[in-house]
């Protein structure tokens, strides 16, 4: 009864204030209370008391405690209900004279909870030393949820003293790890959105803990089905962890605080809610890193579960997208960010993923700017929430003020207008002031970039990676379908060259219809040309789909992950083997076929000799080898930023291929995001590279540097550093060489 006469009032066109005090006479009279305090979290991380009843009212929007102070304050900073029965003699009670509560001593407050984060605190109290029943807590908490909703709304700002806003939907100003570079302004879509419970009260408690146990059956019978897979079912680092998942599953604290949560006389959905909110709250505060971490395992268990409850699917609704969408993640894979509607992508934040992860690399590639390493990313937005990301600089704007706004619109004008610089250089040959040549290519991999190539003036495409087709299809393409794409590609091209990299999956890139192979460390494991060369018909079926795409024209195919030379030539045999196929078979065959391999693979640089002399063509793949390089996992936020790709031994590592290459007059390109920065690839240039592919938005940043560039000093400047610099000497020199010279970076 006390739920649905809420629930009236909250309805009720009175204004807020009215409803306010009405709510807090209806909380007081049913449960026995002389008072009923509602204190609201501001933006400022203060508590202001907002309605009571049975305290001076003189003291509404008047007494105010800091998150930590007073009993209010305490609640507000543990996220836990607190219930004395003689309030007084508490360490933290804290006298405020204004509203006449010293003749109070039994004591109940509960947080105010939405998404783990307090928007508030609810109090009831009484003049006897009362000792309140576990019931009452309940109770309590059930009221402050459907009030969580009612501050959610924003609807308490209308009564909000002047200067001050409450913390509900106040702007936020975060900053993470930048990705990718750009500027999107739009509204927030979460990848996996929570879903809103709107039914919270229950009409028959026995059929809510039914609809609980059916749905929390079907949530386990999922996790088992899971388990028996055949990719599972034999143990592994992905079983532990579905293990643990279980378990959580069938823990049965967790399962008793919903049952419990259900009696109170709320629906399941609504029971899992509050449940959640309770133990986010709690986890969010905790320092222990494995207890954080299982906030994403538990997070997740009540996401499906609340799923199941309403019957719908584990899904983002994606044909609903605003057209300026800003895309609000946990994780997010390639896959699954190609399944938006790019047109209307405007950003993308995330609590996980590194600088060099494949997420990072196909958002650069689509120009979407990025923002990981964002704490909580997901429980600080609303579906709907206006939002800005700055990819350059890390920072998230969370329901900014018109000023804020206006700012960044300003800002996004300046970067359309730099763009429009770039974009007159796009018929201005990449020549530096010495009179070197630079060949500036493109990095792709669907069709949608190849009006790219036009837009920025590139001379080609350097690296197609032809693993994204095979990422975002749901079976395994066929070979029509390969043939179809790689002939649109070369279409698109016109005359310009495209380096087809074979199929280069395992490791972080998986594919959802090929069994999964456990391995200690996939990085260095089975992916790339060692599945080619173990499952040969792959290459053999990718590399005659190339070969019939290519009919007259110059085809060029790449091997990513060579490690020796014998793999390289067990790898060419096999093309060659099917241009003696269709040749026997009298279909058109390309005019020139040029193989090459990737350089990415350390043990390569002591072959170069021999490689050199195999291939047609090199191509560094500067991700992967200085991953391997340095012995850093590029997608482990703990290490990814532990190493300087243009420090010293990377550069003579670099300078090790561009000095192999040469002696054999073998051409040799960088492909890696270490070409796409214009101060790197000045040292590149410098060292003597003269072919960088790159995404589409580098092109005219890095074109902009090498214009202004004088090869000469640059490679007496890095000869000497390399003589006698630091390891980590070069680029403070390179960032010093280019200020000297006007070279803009």
């Amino acid at each position: 009864m006390l739920l649905r006469r809420l629930r009236e009032i909250m309805a009720e066109p009175a204004p807020a204030q009215l409803r306010l005090d009405r709510i807090t006479v209806l909380i007081a009279a049913n449960m026995v209370s002389e008072v009923c305090s509602l204190y609201v979290m501001r933006a400022d991380g203060v508590l202001e008391l907002y309605a009571t009843e049975g305290l001076n009212p003189e003291a509404v929007h008047v007494t105010t405690l800091k998150v930590g102070e007073g009993l209010v304050g305490l609640i507000a900073e543990s996220a836990e209900a607190l219930a004395l029965s003689d309030a007084q003699t508490h360490p933290q009670f804290s006298y405020r004279p204004e509203t006449g509560e010293e003749k109070y001593h039994g004591f109940l407050g509960v947080p105010i909870l939405r998404g783990g984060n307090t928007l508030g605190v609810l109090v009831v109290q009484n003049r006897t030393f009362r000792t309140y029943t576990e019931e009452e807590v309940e109770a309590l908490q059930t009221t402050a949820m459907v009030l969580a909703e009612l501050i959610a709304s924003g609807e308490l700002q209308s009564i909000a003293q002047p200067g001050t806003e409450t913390a509900a939907r106040r702007p936020l100003h975060v900053r993470g790890v930048p990705l990718v570079d750009g500027l999107g302004l739009g509204h927030v879509v979460l990848h996996e959105p929570r879903i809103v419970v709107r039914n919270i009260i229950a009409t028959d408690v026995e059929a809510e803990l039914v609809r609980l146990e059916t749905a929390i059956g079907e949530v386990r019978s999922s996790i088992d089905e899971m388990l028996d897979r055949g990719d599972i079912a034999h143990g592994g680092e992905h079983r532990d962890v579905l293990e643990t998942f279980r378990m959580f599953a069938h823990d049965q604290g967790w399962l008793r605080r919903l049952r419990d949560a259900v009696s109170t006389g709320i629906t399941a959905e609504a029971a899992v809610e509050r449940v959640q909110n309770d133990a986010r709250a709690r986890l969010i505060r905790a320092t222990d890193p494995y207890l954080r971490e299982r906030l994403h395992d538990l997070d997740d268990l009540a996401n499906r579960l609340l799923h199941r409850l309403v019957g719908r699917d584990l899904v983002a609704f994606r044909e609903r997208l605003p057209e300026n969408a800003i895309i609000v993640a946990r994780v997010l894979g390639p896959a699954a960010l190609l399944d938006y509607d790019r047109q209307r992508l405007r950003g993308l934040v995330l609590e996980e993923g590194g600088q060099t992860s494949h997420i990072a690399i196909v958002a650069r590639a689509l120009g979407i700017p990025v923002v990981s390493e964002v704490e909580n990313a997901t429980g600080l937005v609303e579906q709907g929430d206006a939002a800005i990301v700055d990819g350059g600089t890390g920072d998230i704007q969370i329901r900014p003020p018109a000023d804020v706004e206006a700012a960044y619109a300003e800002k996004a004008r300046l970067r359309a207008r730099r763009q429009a610089q770039y974009q007159r250089l796009r018929d201005t040959p990449c020549v530096t002031r010495d009179g070197v040549e630079v060949r500036l290519q493109l990095n792709a991999g669907l069709l949608v970039d190849l009006p790219h190539l036009g837009e920025t003036g590139a001379r080609g495409i350097g690296l197609f990676r032809t693993e994204l087709q095979f990422m975002i299809a749901e079976r395994m393409p066929s070979a029509k379908e390969q043939q179809a794409l790689y002939a649109s590609v070369l279409d698109g091209a016109g005359d310009l060259p495209v380096t087809f990299r074979s199929l280069d999956i395992g490791g972080d890139k998986l594919l959802p219809y090929m069994p999964r192979v456990e391995e200690e460390n996939p990085a260095l494991g089975w992916r790339a040309v060692r599945i080619a060369l173990d499952r040969p018909a792959l290459l053999r079926t990718q590399a005659r789909a190339l070969l019939k795409a290519a009919a007259g024209r110059h085809l060029r195919i790449m091997f990513p992950m060579v490690a020796t030379t014998d793999e390289f030539q067990r790898a060419k045999r096999l093309v060659e083997g099917e241009v003696a196929f269709l040749r026997e078979n009298r279909s058109p065959l390309p005019e020139r076929v040029s193989l090459g391999a990737m350089v990415e693979v350390p043990s390569l640089l002591f072959e170069l000799d021999r490689i050199a002399v195999e291939a047609d063509f090199l191509s560094v793949g500067s991700n992967d080898l200085m991953q391997f390089l340095f012995a850093v996992d590029r997608g482990n936020k703990l290490v990814a930023d532990r190493f300087d790709p243009i420090s010293l031994p990377a550069i003579r590592a670099l300078r090790r291929v561009v000095e192999g290459a040469g002696a054999a007059s073998c051409p040799v390109t960088v492909c890696g995001e270490l070409a796409g920065r214009p101060l790197e690839a000045i040292a590149l240039v410098g060292l003597g590279f003269r072919q960088l592919s790159m995404s589409a938005a580098a092109i005219g940043p890095v074109k902009a540097a090498l214009l202004e560039l004088d090869t000469r000093p640059l490679a007496e400047l890095i000869e000497a550093e390399l003589r006698g610099g630091s390891p980590d000497s070069l680029r403070g020199a390179l960032a010093g060489f280019a200020e000297k010279n006007g070279i803009p970076l």
